[in-house]
Protein backbone atom coordinates (compact mmCIF):
# COMPACT_ATOMS: atom_id res chain seq x y z
CA UNK A 1 0.00 0.00 0.00
CA UNK A 2 0.82 3.52 -0.46
CA UNK A 3 -0.24 6.58 -1.24
CA UNK A 4 -0.69 9.40 -4.21
CA UNK A 5 -1.54 12.62 -3.94
CA UNK A 6 -3.80 14.81 -5.93
CA UNK A 7 -6.25 18.13 -5.80
CA UNK A 8 -9.41 18.96 -6.63
CA UNK A 9 -10.49 21.61 -8.56
CA UNK A 10 -11.13 24.33 -6.17
CA UNK A 11 -7.34 23.21 -5.15
CA UNK A 12 -8.06 21.44 -1.98
CA UNK A 13 -4.94 18.75 -1.71
CA UNK A 14 -6.16 15.40 -1.22
CA UNK A 15 -4.19 12.33 0.01
CA UNK A 16 -5.23 8.60 -1.91
CA UNK A 17 -4.49 5.47 -0.11
CA UNK A 18 -3.67 2.77 -2.56
CA UNK A 19 -3.59 -1.09 -1.95
CA UNK A 20 -3.08 -3.76 -4.26
CA UNK A 21 -2.28 -7.81 -3.89
CA UNK A 22 0.62 -8.35 -5.44
CA UNK A 23 0.02 -12.22 -6.33
CA UNK A 24 -3.81 -11.36 -7.65
CA UNK A 25 -3.43 -8.10 -8.63
CA UNK A 26 -6.81 -7.27 -6.80
CA UNK A 27 -7.22 -3.86 -5.57
CA UNK A 28 -9.20 -3.71 -2.54
CA UNK A 29 -9.37 -0.07 -1.78
CA UNK A 30 -8.98 3.55 -3.55
CA UNK A 31 -9.46 5.74 -0.96
CA UNK A 32 -8.91 9.77 -1.07
CA UNK A 33 -9.15 11.99 2.19
CA UNK A 34 -7.85 15.51 2.90
CA UNK A 35 -5.55 13.85 5.20
CA UNK A 36 -4.41 10.35 7.30
CA UNK A 37 -4.28 9.32 10.55
CA UNK A 38 -3.01 5.36 11.21
CA UNK A 39 -5.92 5.08 12.65
CA UNK A 40 -7.63 5.52 9.17
CA UNK A 41 -5.87 3.20 7.46
CA UNK A 42 -6.35 0.90 9.65
CA UNK A 43 -9.89 1.33 9.29
CA UNK A 44 -9.60 0.78 5.65
CA UNK A 45 -7.77 -1.96 6.30
CA UNK A 46 -10.04 -3.58 8.85
CA UNK A 47 -13.39 -3.31 6.18
CA UNK A 48 -11.23 -5.07 3.20
CA UNK A 49 -9.68 -7.73 5.53
CA UNK A 50 -13.04 -8.54 6.82
CA UNK A 51 -14.18 -9.58 3.00
CA UNK A 52 -11.10 -10.85 1.83
CA UNK A 53 -9.21 -12.01 5.04
CA UNK A 54 -6.09 -11.15 6.67
CA UNK A 55 -2.68 -11.14 4.05
CA UNK A 56 0.60 -12.20 5.69
CA UNK A 57 2.24 -9.16 5.04
CA UNK A 58 1.98 -5.50 3.64
CA UNK A 59 5.10 -4.10 2.09
CA UNK A 60 4.59 -0.02 3.20
CA UNK A 61 7.40 2.63 2.90
CA UNK A 62 7.91 5.25 6.63
CA UNK A 63 5.45 7.07 5.91
CA UNK A 64 4.42 8.12 9.14
CA UNK A 65 0.52 6.66 8.75
CA UNK A 66 2.32 3.53 8.58
CA UNK A 67 4.60 3.86 11.47
CA UNK A 68 2.01 4.55 13.52
CA UNK A 69 1.38 2.81 16.63
CA UNK A 70 -2.51 2.31 15.75
CA UNK A 71 -1.36 0.40 12.44
CA UNK A 72 1.36 -1.12 14.24
CA UNK A 73 -0.99 -2.58 16.99
CA UNK A 74 -3.42 -3.56 14.26
CA UNK A 75 -0.66 -5.84 12.51
CA UNK A 76 -0.05 -7.63 15.60
CA UNK A 77 -3.34 -8.41 16.57
CA UNK A 78 -3.96 -9.75 13.37
CA UNK A 79 -0.44 -11.79 12.64
CA UNK A 80 0.21 -9.05 10.17
CA UNK A 81 3.80 -8.83 9.29
CA UNK A 82 4.43 -5.07 7.94
CA UNK A 83 7.61 -5.22 5.53
CA UNK A 84 8.76 -1.69 5.97
CA UNK A 85 11.41 -0.43 2.65
CA UNK A 86 14.31 1.31 2.54
CA UNK A 87 14.08 5.06 3.00
CA UNK A 88 14.46 6.47 -0.39
CA UNK A 89 14.04 3.47 -1.92
CA UNK A 90 10.75 3.11 -3.53
CA UNK A 91 12.20 0.11 -6.01
CA UNK A 92 11.64 -1.91 -3.16
CA UNK A 93 7.83 -1.70 -3.47
CA UNK A 94 7.90 -1.05 -6.74
CA UNK A 95 4.53 -3.49 -7.62
CA UNK A 96 2.58 -0.39 -5.51
CA UNK A 97 5.01 2.09 -8.05
CA UNK A 98 3.56 0.44 -10.80
CA UNK A 99 0.14 -0.17 -9.94
CA UNK A 100 0.14 4.26 -9.26
CA UNK A 101 1.59 5.02 -11.92
CA UNK A 102 -1.14 3.55 -14.03
CA UNK A 103 -3.71 4.43 -11.71
CA UNK A 104 -2.62 8.10 -12.23
CA UNK A 105 -2.52 7.79 -15.93
CA UNK A 106 -5.80 6.44 -15.98
CA UNK A 107 -7.80 8.04 -13.63
CA UNK A 108 -5.91 10.66 -11.71
CA UNK A 109 -4.78 12.57 -15.04
CA UNK A 110 -8.05 11.95 -16.72
CA UNK A 111 -10.29 13.42 -14.54
CA UNK A 112 -11.36 16.61 -12.77
CA UNK A 113 -12.52 15.96 -9.36
CA UNK A 114 -15.43 18.92 -8.23
CA UNK A 115 -15.45 17.46 -5.11
CA UNK A 116 -13.88 14.36 -2.27
CA UNK A 117 -17.05 12.62 -2.85
CA UNK A 118 -16.81 13.24 -6.50
CA UNK A 119 -13.19 12.03 -6.63
CA UNK A 120 -14.48 8.96 -4.66
CA UNK A 121 -16.89 7.94 -6.69
CA UNK A 122 -14.84 8.65 -10.58
CA UNK A 123 -11.36 6.71 -8.58
CA UNK A 124 -14.09 3.69 -7.61
CA UNK A 125 -15.44 3.26 -11.02
CA UNK A 126 -11.54 3.10 -11.98
CA UNK A 127 -11.00 0.77 -9.56
CA UNK A 128 -14.39 -1.87 -10.65
CA UNK A 129 -13.14 -1.94 -13.91
CA UNK A 130 -9.60 -2.41 -13.03
CA UNK A 131 -10.64 -5.66 -10.54
CA UNK A 132 -13.38 -6.67 -12.63
CA UNK A 133 -13.10 -5.81 -16.74
CA UNK A 134 -9.41 -5.57 -17.33
CA UNK A 135 -7.36 -8.89 -18.05
CA UNK A 136 -3.95 -8.81 -17.11
CA UNK A 137 -1.48 -10.65 -18.68
CA UNK A 138 0.84 -11.40 -15.74
CA UNK A 139 -2.25 -13.66 -14.24
CA UNK A 140 -3.15 -15.35 -17.44
CA UNK A 141 -5.43 -12.87 -18.93
CA UNK A 142 -7.41 -13.01 -15.79
CA UNK A 143 -9.40 -10.37 -14.04
CA UNK A 144 -7.72 -10.15 -10.38
CA UNK A 145 -11.87 -10.73 -9.47
CA UNK A 146 -11.54 -14.43 -11.19
CA UNK A 147 -8.26 -15.01 -9.43
CA UNK A 148 -9.52 -14.20 -6.16
CA UNK A 149 -12.31 -15.99 -6.48
CA UNK A 150 -10.54 -19.42 -7.89
CA UNK A 151 -8.06 -18.92 -4.64
CA UNK A 152 -10.37 -18.38 -1.76
CA UNK A 153 -13.50 -19.81 -2.83
CA UNK A 154 -15.67 -16.93 -2.61
CA UNK A 155 -18.05 -15.76 -4.65
CA UNK A 156 -17.72 -12.73 -4.60
CA UNK A 157 -15.06 -10.12 -2.77
CA UNK A 158 -17.49 -7.08 -2.90
CA UNK A 159 -15.61 -3.55 -2.48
Amino acid sequence: MDFVHDQLVTGGKIRILTIVDTFSRYSPAIDPRFSYKGEDVVQILEKGCRKLGYPKSIRVDNGSEFISRDLDLWAYQKGVTLDFSRPGKPTDNAFIESFNGKFRQECLNTHWFMSLDDARMKMETWREDYNNVRPHSAIGNKTPVTLINCSNGISSPGA
